[in-house]
């Protein structure tokens, strides 16, 4: 099995990373409260807030996604959390409000599905809540919420929205400034096509001015410490220097392809995805299916259901004796559907070329 050939990873995260991003981190090593840093962090904040469609800071974590979802809920204001579910990563979303001490109302549907809005209305109707806590494109399932109309609700009722982009932001259509949305996250080993190990994030006005106004906000995720920092182009800790580096040479890439053309490529990708699924009936004798409704399907991942003679695990295992690698199943899901991550740098040929394994991989366990 080979990881080195780009163009053979297809995991839902961590994604393929260009052999020229992984190079950016030899640079060598700069102290992070001098001038170097400083220029290095400005300028990657001049290529996060195009991608993210903000002109706010980008708040650039040295850790895994997880730490600012609990940064998310450490610092909102006191009161309920309200949390959609509609996969594993929204599950877990709401299971850290409860970690973190928060009175927590869940609002689940079907994995696969996502959550109406009446029945999110209905909920807000009945109380109110500081925060709703929603999964964008919900990396276990491959189905993306709609998040304008949701802002636009959640702010109705006086609370805060708060976003987990993982696998939405870079692409994704994201407006961060557009739709008001309050707080939104994602990592960098997903659509961004780093490394793993760092995270950004991007606050509103409002949110921070809240937050300031919490005694629970912790120390490590310090929201509105990251906002102070930011404003000097610094970091409150010590931050992953290298993994900076890399952050900095895709910045410039994605900037040279223009988000919305990458945000066009991710829906061709996911284009290619759903017609190979429909073909692939035809040429195995599955019954193979998209979990998402046609409605609400993610332009990064895709989950393929799967008939009761096949299972997630044995179909990534095949894939993977033929050099390539994509995702079994996740959580409760894991041996009825496996998932396909057509997000990053990958192309509508590579993905062919993948999926052409794939439809023998399926045929030889027939």
């Amino acid at each position: 099995m080979s990881y080195n050939n780009f163009g053979t990873f297809f995991l839902p995260g961590p994604t393929e990373v260009r052999r020229d991003v992984l190079a950016a981190m030899m640079q060598p090593m700069l102290p992070h409260r001098g001038a170097a840093f400083e220029t290095l962090y400005a300028r990657l904040q001049d290529g996060l807030r195009p991608i993210f469609r903000t002109a706010r800071p980008v708040y650039i974590s040295s850790s895994s996604a997880t730490g600012l979802m609990e940064a998310a809920i450490r610092c909102s204001p006191l009161g309920a959390i309200l949390a959609l579910v509609n996969g594993a990563f929204s599950e877990r979303f709401a299971a850290i409000a409860q970690s973190c001490g928060r009175e927590v109302q869940v609002i689940a549907c079907n994995w696969g599905e996502v959550v109406a809005l009446d029945v999110v209305e209905a909920e807000l109707k009945l109380r109110h809540y500081a925060a709703v806590t929603v999964v964008h494109s919900e990396t276990s399932t491959g189905a993306l919420t709609d998040l304008e109309p949701l802002a636009k609700l959640v702010h109705a009722h006086d609370a805060l929205l708060l976003v987990d982009s993982v696998t939405g932001i870079a692409g994704a259509p994201v407006e961060t400034d557009a739709w008001q949305l309050d707080f939104v996250l994602t990592g960098s080993q997903k659509a961004l096509a780093l490394p793993p190990g760092l995270a950004f994030g991007v606050a509103s006005e409002r949110f921070i001015s809240t937050a300031a106004a919490s005694s629970s906000r912790g120390l490590y995720f310090d929201l509105v410490e990251f906002e102070e920092f930011t404003h000097k182009n610094q970091t409150p800790s010590t931050p992953a220097i290298s993994l900076m580096y890399a952050a900095d040479a895709q910045c410039q890439e994605i900037a040279r392809e223009g988000i919305e053309r990458r945000w066009a490529r991710h829906v061709s990708m996911m284009e290619h995805m759903h017609s190979w699924v429909m073909e692939a009936r035809q040429e195995t004798g599955h019954p193979l299916d998209v979990l998402a409704p046609l409605e609400s399907r993610s332009p990064t991942v895709t989950a393929v259901t799967l008939p009761a003679a096949l299972t997630g695990d044995a179909i990534a295992k095949a894939v993977a004796e033929r050099g390539y690698v994509i995702g079994a199943g996740y959580g409760k899901l894991k041996k009825g559907t496996f998932r396909v991550g057509h997000m990053g740098d990958h192309s509508v040929d590579g993905l062919a070329q993948c999926l052409d394994v794939v439809t023998e991989a399926i045929v030889s366990l027939s």
